[in-house]
């Protein structure tokens, strides 16, 4: 089913729209108040990471899977940001006041990261902290006619009012697609992409590691990314910041992923490295190395039942919003549980391994084989 019933409220992509044309217009009058809508904006959204969605209402909509549709976008968008920080080698310096051209070294670590945040995310919003959102947004467009949408009034969360999830009811649901027979909302790419970057960030701090991350991200989910502005803490978008940090790590993989076993990890390739380029080498009489793409970038070995909610259950900011969900899931399903089956929880467990009580709900953590 194509993707319908959108909401009529908050338009935030419109808005988002209006707010970046008018800024580039230079009238006094409408710099302001774009200004001040651009402010708007950003509070209305400020946890746009976390738009969520209705896994319920949606379980048996038949949609097609998007897996190659998600790898072919994202591959692309890897391919220009290695031609672009291959690009532009040559760098400008002010040394005692002479302005001298140099080369900067070959393969920057940096100008690789940064050319691929931005190749990724595309996103005008970068520095807003809004550019998790924005894939979400992005990828409504890309699959539209693949996805699910659904207002919010007829979701299972229609009943948590305004106090109790004030950005619950400013915006629109995410949109639902199918990834390898998974339920899965766009916004977990936003997560994957966005926030699995921010924990690889936390990640290099020596002091920090991945541990410090995941309690980064379980601190924002019970705060301004989730709870408190949502009235919903979703296990699944930890588990989808989680994968994202994999993501990150794997990009050179200068250490190893730790859900790998010794096997695996002799066999894992990094997805861009640093090669010799014979021809250029020949050409120039030096050693010339530039990024290359080793792998081709594949979403499906992330993917799990960790990242459907429908498996990983949400937890809830108190149990009066729960009882509410929940006998909205039963108007839909009278025999709906959740977890909905034992056996992907169970895998889940071994996949995780020693991170699973951080990454899955406690009913996904209980139940046996």
């Amino acid at each position: 089913m194509a993707s319908e019933a959108k909401g009529r409220g908050f338009d935030s992509r419109r808005a988002r729209h209006i707010c970046i044309v008018n800024l580039q217009r230079f009238p006094l009058l409408t710099f302001f108040s774009s200004a001040l809508l651009c402010f708007l904006l950003s509070i209305v959204q400020s946890n746009a990471l976390t738009a969520e969605i209705d896994s319920v209402t949606s379980r048996h909509v038949r949609l097609p899977d998007v897996s190659n549709d998600i790898n072919s976008i994202i591959n692309e968008r890897i391919a220009k940001a290695i031609e672009t920080a291959n690009a532009d080698r040559l760098l400008v310096e002010d040394i005692d006041g002479i302005e001298l051209l140099t080369r900067k070294p070959d393969c920057d670590v940096d100008d690789l990261y940064t050319s691929l945040k931005q190749s990724i995310f595309q996103s005008y919003l970068l520095a807003w902290g809004l550019k998790g959102y924005d894939i979400d947004l992005q990828f409504r467009e890309l699959l539209a006619g693949k996805t699910y949408a659904l207002r919010l009034k007829d979701s299972i969360y229609r009943d948590i009012d305004f106090l109790e999830g004030f950005s619950l009811n400013l915006k629109e649901l995410s949109e639902v697609v199918n990834i390898e027979g998974h339920v899965i909302g766009l916004d977990k790419l936003g997560h994957f992409f966005a926030e699995g970057w921010r924990y690889f960030e936390i990640s290099q701090d020596e002091d920090a590691g991945l541990q410090a991350a995941m309690e980064w991200g379980k601190g924002m989910e019970e705060g301004l990314f989730g709870t408190t502005t949502t009235g919903i803490f979703s296990y699944a978008d930890l588990v989808a910041n989680f994968n994202g940090w994999r993501f990150w790590n794997r990009v050179l993989l200068e250490q190893s992923d730790p859900l790998n076993g010794p096997i695996e990890r002799l066999f894992d390739r990094p997805y861009v490295s640093c090669d010799i380029q014979f021809i250029e080498s020949i050409k120039q009489r030096r050693v010339v190395r530039a990024w290359q793409a080793n792998r081709r970038f594949d979403l499906r070995p992330y993917i799990d039942a960790a990242w459907d909610e429908g498996f990983n259950c949400n937890g809830y900011a108190n149990p009066m919003i729960e009882e509410k969900v929940k006998l909205r899931m039963k108007e839909i399903d009278s025999n709906y549980h959740c977890p909905v089956q034992a056996a992907p929880c169970v895998k889940a467990q071994k996949h995780y391994g020693i991170y699973a009580p951080a990454l899955l709900h406690p009913q996904c953590l209980i139940v046996a084989p």
